[in-house]
């Protein structure tokens, strides 16, 4: 049988709530993922328990469109998506934040660095499997990403 860990902050009381009510346990992999996207500098730094773990070259919006600035949960993840608004370009580990933006792998790997999306952003394809995997085993409702000009 598997005992919660003690947690600074939470009571008793709260800890016995959530075992009757059959939550698990709070752990490892529930702890916060944020995926902080520079647009000016078009670069990713990845925390992971507020600790920087990845600093990644994104690409985002180029010229004529645009990736939103904000901070969002994500919405839906993709092992394999394929875009419906653009020639059903590959979008590999694609993680949704806001309707149709995405974070996911590209293959224009020399794009990285600079604007050239239309507004999704772009990671190189080894950067957005980990990011995927990331988020797959701490959980979308544990990650944030964070986008600011």
């Amino acid at each position: 049988m598997r005992r919660p860990l003690a947690v600074p902050g939470l009571s008793l009381a709260a800890l016995v709530l959530a075992a009757m009510l059959g939550l698990a346990p709070i752990s490892a992999e529930a702890a916060q993922v944020v995926a902080r996207v520079d647009l000016s500098s078009q670069q990713m730094i990845v925390y992971v328990d507020g600790q920087p773990r990845y600093d990644w070259l994104v690409s985002t919006a180029r010229k004529g469109y645009r990736t939103p600035v904000g901070s969002y949960r994500p919405s839906r993840m993709h092992k394999m998506w394929y875009s419906r608004k653009y020639d059903l370009a590959p979008m590999p580990n694609a993680i949704f934040f806001r309707g149709g933006y995405a974070i996911h792998g590209t293959p224009h790997v020399r794009s990285l660095g600079r604007p050239a999306s239309h507004g999704c952003i772009r990671l190189a394809p080894a950067h957005a499997r980990t990011l995927y995997q990331l988020v797959g085993q701490r959980g979308m409702a544990n990650t944030r990403i964070v986008i600011t000009r």
